[in-house]
């Protein structure tokens, strides 16, 4: 009895919180960024300060999701993520995997999917943080370039979408190709949640029997000399770092379900 209870509440919990976050992306489209552009001249102001303020509201959102019992979480190595100017790649089991990395980072770019920059509850905070799109193929690479060249953090979830129920890790080579063809190391971060929830597949009201707990764990830097020997063309470094990431993330995730 207690258990249906449980559950029966963490449905409700979870479609309170997903409303709460629906309505302050239309707040933040309507409201924030407006005042932004009367405050900040400077565009680059202006995407600071939008940063900023998604930040705090993504760890707002996660505090409450805490507060009530949808989740909890235990965080290993948050000092590595203190630094300017980092490639953060990272695996996308579940549908908030994006807005917990982004709530641990006070200043950060996302490549995030297209969909999110048209869908009216996130397309205002998307813009005017200046997060890339994934769907603009080479350009996609160059944008993350030209902020990394900036000593801006960028954050990239190389799956494209999130790990179906199998547990299956395929990549795309976007991520790859940014930090080959950038010479950037890479921060890896680790996502789990057991029992799984929020999932590929999964409605936002198919909870698990007992509460999601994430262990979000910042590995260190993973450098790109291994891949970049002498003579090697940068399709086969990205095609081997590919295959290195794919291989690093399915024994995270195995390792962490074991």
């Amino acid at each position: 009895m207690l258990e249906k209870l449980d559950v029966a509440w963490r449905i409700v919990a979870t479609g309170f919180c997903f409303l709460v976050f629906g309505l302050a992306g239309l707040a933040l489209g309507l409201l924030c960024v407006p005042v932004l552009l009367i405050f900040f001249r400077d565009p680059k102001q202006r995407t600071r300060g939008a940063r900023f303020i998604v930040h705090h509201f993504f760890r707002f959102f996660i505090g409450l999701m805490r507060f009530v019992r949808v989740l909890d979480y235990e965080l290993y190595g948050l000092e590595k993520l203190q630094r300017p100017g980092l490639l953060i790649l990272a695996n996308h089991p579940t549908l908030i995997d994006v807005i917990f990395i982004i709530s641990l980072i006070p200043q950060s770019g996302c490549v995030v999917k297209s969909a999110l920059a048209r869908n009216p509850f996130t397309r205002g905070p998307v813009k005017a943080a200046g997060y890339i799109t994934n769907d603009a193929g080479i350009a996609m690479v160059d944008d993350c370039r030209a902020h990394l060249e900036q000593n801006e953090t960028i954050v990239i979830f190389p799956q494209g979408t999130r790990t179906p129920m199998s547990g299956e890790i395929e990549l795309q080579r976007g991520a790859a190709n940014v930090a080959i063809r950038c010479r950037k190391a890479i921060t890896p971060v680790s996502i789990t949640c057991i029992p799984r929830g929020l999932a590929k597949s999964q409605k936002w009201y198919q909870v698990p029997k007992r509460r999601m707990h994430f262990t979000i764990r910042v590995h260190d830097d993973l450098q790109l000399d291994p891949f970049l020997e002498p003579g090697t063309a940068e399709p086969l470094a990205v095609r081997r770092l590919n295959a290195h990431l794919k291989t690093f993330f399915e024994q995270e995730s195995g390792r962490a379900a074991s």
